[in-house]
């Protein structure tokens, strides 16, 4: 039965959140390093929001299942739980992360379907009785403690706070240094502003300019995939804005790939100058499928006990 007042009230729950708009695939977007601490920040401020406080609720891990995001939820007190369990019957849960998605992904809507279980229970099918939800949330103890990637967003998220609440005029939506409230780079146009670290693979990298040997590297392995690298650029990059790109092609369409990929490159860098950045590269890499490139960039392949 429930824990008496001698023992803390500890349950868990999983809740698996799929977009129904064929466009936003939220696993991808979290996979992705650009866009991870957007949907995580959303996630947090609608369970924040669920519960009346921060700590509510605890996030232990992020699966993504395609076509789900699954999120490892760990309760510690009851009452919390109780808000929980009434925000998501009510809808005020789906409600507050559709808006949060919307705005942390700068989107019009994210239509979401929402389902919510506990061990092999269904708690859709009972949401009406609350007790028999929390038993069965109760009788989940957590497996796991919380993963390492959600204490970086955690604090990546903390940062981004602090750093609007010196820069409220500024859309920010990259983990930004505490360390620098001012910006050491002037904004350019819808440029993101200078990360410090980012994440790939889960594990976390620091940020810097991109250097001759990637330039080079990039235009030898990228073959023919750099327009499409080059069309997830030119979103944050006006000087590879249409018809820059298709320009490139026919201008260099005799010296081939490798100098079509260089100049695509070269415009980013002498374009966005310091801002032009590794983070920056590598989301962009990651959007179309090229993985392996980016691990080479990041030099994983070197490494092999790296994931």
């Amino acid at each position: 039965k429930m824990a008496g007042s001698s023992t803390p009230w500890i349950g868990s729950a999983y809740l698996f959140l799929q977009s129904t708009c064929k466009t936003i695939v939220l696993p991808s977007l979290y996979e992705s390093s650009q866009k991870k601490p957007s949907v995580f920040k959303a996630l947090k401020l609608a369970l924040a929001d669920s519960t009346g406080s921060v700590n509510g609720v605890d996030m232990l891990k992020v699966h993504c299942s395609h076509p789900h995001l699954i999120v490892q939820l760990k309760f510690c007190k009851q009452e919390n739980c109780r808000r929980f369990l009434k925000s998501y019957r009510e809808g005020a849960l789906q409600e507050s992360l559709q808006n949060h998605l919307q705005l942390s992904l700068a989107v019009t809507t994210v239509p979401l379907e929402m389902e919510l279980k506990a061990g092999n229970e269904h708690l859709d099918n009972m949401l009406k009785d609350e007790d028999r939800c929390l038993e069965c949330i109760y009788r989940e103890k957590p497996d796991r403690l919380r993963d390492e990637e959600i204490t970086q967003l955690e604090e990546c998220l903390k940062s981004l706070i602090i750093h609007q609440s010196i820069n409220n005029n500024m859309a920010v939506k990259d983990c930004t240094s505490l360390n620098s409230p001012s910006l050491p780079y002037p904004s350019q146009g819808s440029s993101l502003s200078p990360q410090v670290t980012f994440i790939f693979q889960g594990q976390v990298f620091a940020n810097r300019t991109l250097t001759p040997d990637d330039h080079q590297k990039f235009a030898k392995l990228v073959s023919k995939k750099w327009k499409q690298v080059g069309r997830s650029l030119q979103k944050n990059c006006r000087a590879l804005r249409d018809p820059v790109i298709d320009n490139l092609a026919l201008e260099y369409d005799r010296e081939g790939l490798y100098e079509q990929a260089y100049q695509l490159l070269l415009r980013f860098i002498q374009s966005e100058g310091k801002k032009a950045t590794i983070a920056r590269l590598i989301a962009a890499l990651e959007e179309n499928g090229l993985i392996s490139l980016a691990e080479e960039l990041l030099g994983l392949h070197s490494n092999e006990d790296c994931s």
